[in-house]
């Protein structure tokens, strides 16, 4: 890090700062592992439910979330890749908690809104809240063709994929008590408005799980103005996805074809279909701004390899599909960056690479869930400049920062790091073991061994090569089985 510089965000409330420095050589500073250190909190944006029109309703109330690890302390445990949950983006070296990320769908991307009767009694009367105008933005009119003949028009596109392009809504009854009601329970339904497209002639739909968590029923709009009653086949809140079925005539269905999201590149031109605030089958225009992206699903554990866009995505895009210029699905809508503004699109959007979206979907409809690997650590990536300041045995790797009680790590004897050891403002764990290598692959980043236990199923085992005491071992460790959120 000698002579380079350095840039960090510091995070208050929803608004990000970010703080250049320049540092003319590293500081480093060590304590016990059990010393007591700040972890930075991120709140849970407050729901977008609209209530039932009535002088006794309360306020919205909203939700604190948990604070996240530190940046030191990088789960590893990929997705193979809700309602109510605060996505976070974090770079490709290290997962970093950043507030002020909304999904696109239900509760921070969806459309709610909510119809209330006070023990089921009386009518119901529904205010439609005040719809935010979007954030102006240019967009391309067409694409500048990848391969001679290949591209196709915006309009082109739209023609042939909105067809398939679906509303989904989602309709959940809780339970509330309102001091206003002299303590009676009372009922109150809320309905999330997201997207989806169709799989295939069998009436599979793929929308985000987000958009149809905790629902107890399920509408699907299409754009013949059929309404169908569909029933949830399979979710994974690890993925953010979902598979509905409706039953309709197949002639009726327009399955969207699917691309090869490992073939994306930056500066790719894509469109987004969805329902964006409600408004049906709106067409958004944009490049794709980044790859190799890591967001935060809604159980919190990490999603990979998710592409960014600057196509206009708003509350209501979730589910739906982020297309290229041929027509064809490289990616789920799932989430938006807001920055300061606390709502609405700046241009920064996240999408589920379809590549993941394809084998995720494969179990839902297989087994109704997907079951996901574990290891039981969290780590860190070893830079050549950590390798020579801690005369590391490799200058390459993972350094193990700690190890899940009960988890596979846990039981094949891997050891966490003693100390931490602040380097330019940068915490790293040292004084436990350095994993090189997994399953024979040499190890360069925390995502190639996310990618590695994402190929396996619990139970299978784990070949880790690793230094201890400048001693290499062979640790052979037998996965578990991902819990229901990171501990």
């Amino acid at each position: 890090m000698t002579g380079s510089a350095w840039t960090h965000a510091t995070v208050t409330g929803e608004r990000i700062a970010i703080h250049s420095a320049r540092s003319v050589r590293p500081r480093v500073s060590v304590w016990p592992a059990n010393a007591r250190k700040t972890v930075p909190k991120v709140f849970t944006c407050p729901a977008v439910p609209v209530r039932g029109d009535s002088p006794r309703r309360s306020a919205l109330r909203s939700r604190r979330g948990d604070p996240r690890l530190t940046e030191a302390q990088s789960p590893v445990n990929r997705a193979a890749t809700s309602r109510r949950y605060n996505p976070t983006v974090r770079s490709r070296r290290q997962l970093l908690p950043i507030a002020a990320l909304l999904a696109a769908g239900l509760i921070g991307g969806a459309i709610s809104l909510a119809g209330a009767s006070a023990l089921g009694v009386g009518g119901k009367t529904t205010t439609v809240r005040q719809i935010e105008p979007a954030f102006a933005g240019n967009s391309p009119t067409s694409f500048n063709p990848v391969k001679p003949g290949k591209a196709m028009t915006i309009n082109e596109i739209f023609r042939r994929d909105a067809p398939g392009v679906v509303q989904v809504t989602s309709t959940q009854v809780v339970r509330t008590n309102d001091p206003f009601d002299f303590g009676l329970p009372q009922t109150e339904k809320q309905k999330a408005l997201g997207s989806g497209f169709v799989l295939d002639k069998a009436g599979h739909i793929i929308t985000n799980y987000h958009v149809i968590a905790g629902a107890q029923s399920v509408e699907v709009s299409f754009s013949n103005s059929d309404n169908l009653k569909a029933h949830i086949v399979g979710s994974d809140p690890s993925t953010d996805l979902a598979v509905l079925q409706v039953n309709a005539r197949s002639r009726t269905l327009t399955p969207l074809a699917f691309g090869n999201s490992d073939r994306v590149r930056v500066g790719d031109s894509v469109v987004a279909i969805g329902n964006p605030l409600g408004y049906d089958r709106s067409v958004t225009a944009g490049i794709v701004s980044a790859v190799q992206r890591a967001i935060s699903a809604p159980n919190q554990f990490p999603i990979d390899h998710v592409i960014q866009t600057d196509a206009p995505i708003n509350h209501g895009n979730s589910g739906g599909p982020l297309i290229d210029s041929r027509g064809q699905v490289i990616g789920v809508t799932a989430q938006i960056a807001t920055g300061d503004t606390g709502s609405g699109n700046i241009g920064i959007g996240f999408a589920i690479p379809i590549n993941t979206v394809r084998t995720v979907v494969a179990q839902l409809i297989k087994k109704g869930k997907v079951e996901h690997a574990f290891l039981g650590i969290t780590a860190k990536p070893v830079t050549a400049e950590i390798a020579r300041l801690f005369r590391l045995p490799s200058k390459s790797g993972v350094l193990v920062a700690s190890v899940q009680p009960g988890s596979g790590a846990a039981a094949a004897g891997l050891r966490a790091g003693t100390e931490t050891a602040v380097v330019s403002g940068e915490s790293w764990p040292i004084g436990g073991d350095q994993i090189v290598s997994a399953d024979g692959v040499p190890l360069t980043s925390i995502d190639q061994l996310r990618d590695l236990i994402a190929g396996k199923r619990p139970g299978q085992s784990l070949s880790l090569e690793v230094y201890r005491d400048n001693e290499k071992l062979t640790l052979d460790v037998k996965l578990g089985r991902q819990p229901s959120s990171p501990r």
